[in-house]
């Protein structure tokens, strides 16, 4: 059984996805949509290193720093692709620190193509720790 912390790291999580998920069934010709886009993802980053350290702790492992939580994360095979979501992490990065326009674009591509490895993981920690 999950504590509370962990269970509502994991609905916050939930939740932003969802609003992720909206975004990016929105036309990309408006650079607003871009942006908003890209500012959902970082949300959804955000909570998904601070859900895994939740979870890792509930585990007895130790995270304290996003890198890690995802290595620990890819060794306790909650996910699949662990060069991918650093990958993730390295995009969330950037776009905190600098705004280019083919940058936004070029991570607006990428969140278009792993929102499904994002949505992919959200469910199968749910059924791991709430189901």
């Amino acid at each position: 059984m999950i504590d509370q912390k962990a269970a509502q790291s994991l609905e916050n999580l939930e939740r932003a996805l969802k609003r992720l998920e909206e975004a990016l069934r929105e036309p990309e010709s408006n650079s607003l949509v871009i942006d908003g886009t890209i500012q959902r993802f970082e949300f959804v980053i955000e909570l998904y290193w601070k859900t895994f350290k939740r979870l890792l702790a509930i585990e007895g492992l130790e995270a304290n720093t996003p890198r890690e939580a995802l290595q620990k994360a890819y060794a306790a095979h909650w996910i699949d692709d662990e060069a991918g979501w650093l990958q993730m992490l390295r995009d969330r990065n950037e776009t905190s620190h600098i705004y280019d326009e083919a940058a936004a674009r070029r991570i607006y591509a990428h969140i278009q193509q792993n929102f499904p490895v994002l949505k992919k993981t959200f469910l199968f920690l749910k059924k791991r720790f709430i189901n």
